[in-house]
């Protein structure tokens, strides 16, 4: 029984002439690796936007003396940063009734609470989209391989039908099936370095929120701090 075998060995020529199952893998691995690369551009603007946006907020935080100015500095921002000064006004507001009664600590527990809220929502919104990278990385190659595997369990059936050993038969049929290999290869380790790039960038993102939160945290001790020293000035005064 004469086997036709396949001449052209090019990427293309050995996917075209690939079984189903093989071609099936190699379009999957393709489609992961067109994934990986959307989400590198996606998230590389979201992340750079995201960490102007919050050093912005630092510094003006940082320069303001009192929560009214941090909130008239951020008044026109958007991001966690300006999310973090809102709150702690409106909790301020809220518990303004209850601090001529009371000490201040309730106040910073509640505020801290806010914060850490916002911190943490800020986190998983830049963090979201990565794990798709994780899986790619992780799951890929092994992908690549069934497709290798099936492959060359295709390529020994076709040596078997055509009752030969010869290099022209069995070259085609494996390197079809290495091919899948390669291509999970090429999908997976992109994939890896860019969820490690990613992870390192976000790292850095969440430490310059906790940044953020405590310049909230120290404007609302400072206000109730002079709020406390505002009577017995004017008592002094009298």
């Amino acid at each position: 029984m004469e086997l036709n075998l396949p001449h052209d060995l090019s990427p293309w020529g050995m996917f075209m002439a690939a079984d189903i199952i093989v071609k099936a893998v190699m379009i999957g691995l393709a489609f992961a690796s067109l994934v990986t690369w959307t989400i590198w551009l996606a998230k590389s603007l979201e992340i750079f936007g995201g960490r102007l946006r919050i050093r912005r907020a630092v510094r003006a935080i940082g320069e303001a003396a009192t929560l009214k100015q941090a909130s008239r500095a951020l008044d026109r921002s958007g991001g966690p940063g300006a999310l973090m000064v809102k709150a702690a006004e409106e909790e301020t507001a809220l518990s303004a009734g209850a601090l001529d009664h009371v000490g201040g600590d309730g106040l910073k527990e509640r505020v801290g609470s806010r914060l850490s809220r916002i911190e943490a929502a800020a986190s998983r919104r830049m963090s979201r989209g990565t794990g798709v990278l994780a899986t790619i990385g992780s799951t890929a190659p092994f992908v690549g391989l069934f497709g290798t595997v099936w492959g060359i369990m295709n390529a020994f059936i076709g040596i078997s039908q055509a009752q030969t050993t010869n290099l022209a038969v069995v070259a085609p049929g494996i390197a079809e099936a290495l091919l899948a290999t390669a291509m999970g290869l090429v999908a997976a380790i992109p994939a890896v370095v860019i969820y490690n790039v990613f992870a390192r960038s976000i790292a850095g993102y969440r430490q310059i929120l906790a940044d953020a939160s405590a310049g909230v945290e120290r404007l609302v001790s400072r206000d109730l701090d002079f709020r406390a020293v505002a009577p017995a000035t004017a008592l002094a005064a009298e």
